[in-house]
């Protein structure tokens, strides 16, 4: 009977995984699509002589429409399964991706970019789906590996300047609708029933309770920049190295993977991290290897004249290509690790609130990666600096620094009252019985 047990136990760990890797793969593929515009975008920002703030909202467009629907998607998830919901997004999603490929106008091309963004919603839906499937201690890697779907934007820098070099940017869409109809099908067929729905769903009103605690808020504050962060340069590298260093399309895709690689690939890695060492303690470290990169990156390319008794001497600041590549990878490891260690906090404190914490949270890291790019174009065209997009992060990661630092670092609960059941509840009772001592 125990060897049967064993076995069944086995099996069960078996069907887990594959659940996970046939879920994590849907979002890679998701992920590439929702970063197309950001090469696609290169061409079609020549044959259309956008500006860098039209160009912005051309690549942030995609970006709302996911950030706006993963609430609802994480909801649905919670009352439907997420692999029904998941199943029909990636179908859904395949149609406005192949019409796309005959826009001739920016209106167009943005009205088509709201539809196919639905794609980054798949983020609300693929998170709860697999953490359901794993014990808690577990959790953060498995939400780790999922996030590592994230990867897809470094796949797209990679396939779509392939794709345009070799034929056109039209072309490009054509094979992703392609790729969402077949990965649907791989899905339908290896995932499996989200092992903990049945009886009554809850009513929207039960479930939207949740969004009262603060420490939701905290967390979509931490999200917006790690992941919006992440978003949002995913498709400003490519065109970045063709303004500043004046690349091709293909070395640059290339040198922008750099950035986007690790952001997704060592995601599980921070996931490990998380359960290992805490959230807390990751997402404090990452935060501040983030300002120092982003510190860095925001120098410009400066010509400094310094009058010596000798004459001028003249001297040129700035970072080379593979200076600007190394920091870039270094920034991309530690908003990995920061989006992981974010979601191990939701893991930890609503277990049974996944589906919408999931959606709350990630739809700020969305809006963030829909606001930013936008910021960049228009912060570009007013001071006419290209870093100046790395200048705008390094303020947004010292407002999260001063916010973890305030509300977990020296333990004052001023975004309101923990309950006392929580981790971080327990910690303010037992200072507070403290001092009363």
């Amino acid at each position: 009977m125990m060897y049967v047990n064993a076995g069944n136990a086995n099996m069960r760990q078996t069907s887990n995984i594959v659940v996970l890797l046939v879920t994590t793969w849907a979002f890679v593929v998701c992920f590439a699509v929702w970063m197309m515009f950001g090469v696609t975008g290169i061409p079609i920002r020549k044959e259309l002589g956008l500006d860098a703030t039209q160009f912005g909202l051309l690549t942030a467009t995609p970006v709302l429409t996911g950030a706006l629907f993963r609430l609802p998607l994480g909801i649905w998830t919670d009352r439907f399964g997420g692999r029904i919901v998941m199943f029909v997004l990636l179908l859904l999603c395949a149609v406005p991706v192949w019409v796309s490929s005959y826009a001739v106008a920016l209106w167009q091309l943005l009205l088509l970019g709201l539809a196919l963004g639905l794609v980054g919603a798949s983020f609300a839906v693929g998170t709860p789906y697999v953490a359901r499937f794993f014990p808690p201690e577990r959790k953060g890697f498995a939400m780790g590996v999922f996030g590592a779907g994230t990867s897809g934007a470094a796949i797209n820098m990679f396939v779509a300047p392939l794709i345009i070099t070799h034929y056109s940017w039209h072309v490009v869409p054509r094979v992703y609708a392609v790729a969402l109809v077949v990965t649907a099908g791989i899905f339908w067929i290896l995932s499996a029933p989200d092992p903990l729905l049945g009886g009554s769903a809850p009513s929207f009103g039960k479930q939207l309770a949740v969004l009262k605690d603060p420490r939701v808020w905290k967390y979509c504050q931490y999200y917006s920049i790690v992941f919006g962060g992440f978003t949002a340069l995913s498709v400003w590298m490519p065109q970045y190295f063709v303004q500043e260093y004046g690349l091709g399309i293909t070395a640059a895709g290339l040198l922008a993977a750099c950035f986007s690689l690790p952001g997704g690939a060592l995601r599980a890695l921070g996931g490990w991290l998380a359960d290992r060492f805490g959230a807390h303690n990751v997402t404090w470290w990452v935060l501040w290897a983030a300002w120092i990169a982003l510190f860095i990156l925001s120098y410009p390319q400066t010509e400094l004249i310094i009058h010596t008794i000798r004459g001028q001497a003249h001297f040129h600041i700035g970072l080379p290509v593979w200076g600007f590549t190394m920091l870039a990878f270094a920034l991309g490891v530690a908003f990995a690790a920061g989006m992981a260690s974010t979601f191990k906090y939701i893991g930890d404190d609503f277990p049974r609130e996944m589906g919408i914490v999931t959606g709350i949270v990630g739809l700020a890291g969305g809006l963030g990666g829909f606001l930013l790019p936008i910021l960049f174009g228009a912060i570009r065209d007013w001071i006419g600096i290209n870093s100046s997009c790395f200048m705008l992060l390094y303020g947004i990661v010292w407002v999260s620094l001063i916010l973890i630092y305030v509300t977990e670092v020296r333990r004052m609960p001023v975004m309101g009252e923990m309950p006392a059941g929580s981790a971080y509840g327990k910690v303010v009772t037992a200072a507070r019985k403290g001092e009363a001592a």
